[in-house]
């Protein structure tokens, strides 16, 4: 099998994280520099076989898309260029930073780690791999 891998996508950077190739655990991989995030994912691609990219999908809570979707429907629309046949699917990722330092403090991080925002875009991007897996075993 392979692996499915999940983009918390910001400005500035992006959270990754991946499945195990039998698709059962998220890990969270990196977190990469956005302006770096093509050139990474390709080069990630050319060396794990990866079934298809999830993106968060940044909503309002009145269901609206939020500010940040400008920024990744050319991302996306890229994406879909250079990987035509790679399968590409946003996904809800409302509270996922609430969720991410939540986890950040139970797992007992010191403050000064938990204040790490690339740590949080990765385990961002990791309870979006999560809520997809979930969404799907249903």
């Amino acid at each position: 099998m392979s692996r499915i891998l999940a983009i918390d996508y910001g400005r500035k950077r992006t959270g990754i994280a991946v499945t195990d190739p039998m698709q059962i655990i998220a890990n969270g991989l990196t977190t990469v520099s956005t302006h770096q995030l093509m050139d990474f994912l390709l080069n990630y691609i050319k060396q794990e076989p990866v079934e298809r990219i999830v993106i968060g999908h940044p909503k309002q809570m009145n269901n609206e898309d939020s500010e940040n979707m400008k920024n990744i429907i050319p991302f996306m629309n890229r994406l879909k260029k250079l990987l035509p046949d790679m399968p590409v699917e946003l996904v809800d990722e409302r509270f996922t930073s609430v969720l991410a330092h939540q986890a950040m403090l139970a797992g007992g991080l010191k403050k000064k780690d938990r204040q790490n925002k690339a740590l949080v875009d990765e385990i961002s991007a990791t309870i979006i791999l999560q809520s997809y897996l979930e969404s799907k075993k249903y």
